[in-house]
């Protein structure tokens, strides 16, 4: 059985909650700060443009994988949902635009957190 790191198991948890987080802990300011710039600003112009946050439910299987994809982006996705952002009805292609823009910055992150923790790990430099 392999010994875990601390950074192994803080590095995915701060990244997922603040995006590019994961890395700056580690040191790496420039990756994460590129990270911290993309994925915030995807989110932010997603609901900029009126897109739609998803809940959990058991609903059809693409409100679930759009629910898995909005959970990515984190902090974000918790404080919109606290707010009632991106709770309206997609009634523009624009709004619609917005919702992809959230949930790829979700998914986004979800790559940003692999990527912290191979370099956690030292599989990855």
């Amino acid at each position: 059985m392999q010994n875990v790191s601390a950074m192994a198991v803080l590095a995915p948890a701060v990244g997922w909650l603040i995006p590019g987080a994961g890395h700056m802990i580690q040191k790496r300011w420039i990756r994460g700060g590129l990270l911290f710039i993309s994925i915030v600003a995807l989110f932010l112009l997603g609901l900029a443009m009126q897109g739609r946050i998803y809940k959990a439910n058991g609903g059809d299987i693409l409100d679930i994988l759009g629910f898995i994809g909005d959970v990515g982006a984190g902090a974000m996705y918790l404080l919109a949902l606290a707010n009632d952002w991106g709770q309206g009805a997609i009634a523009f292609a624009t709004a619609d635009y917005g919702t992809k823009f959230m949930i790829v910055a979700g998914l986004l992150n979800f790559i940003a957190i692999a990527d912290a923790y191979h370099i956690a790990i030292g599989k990855k430099k």
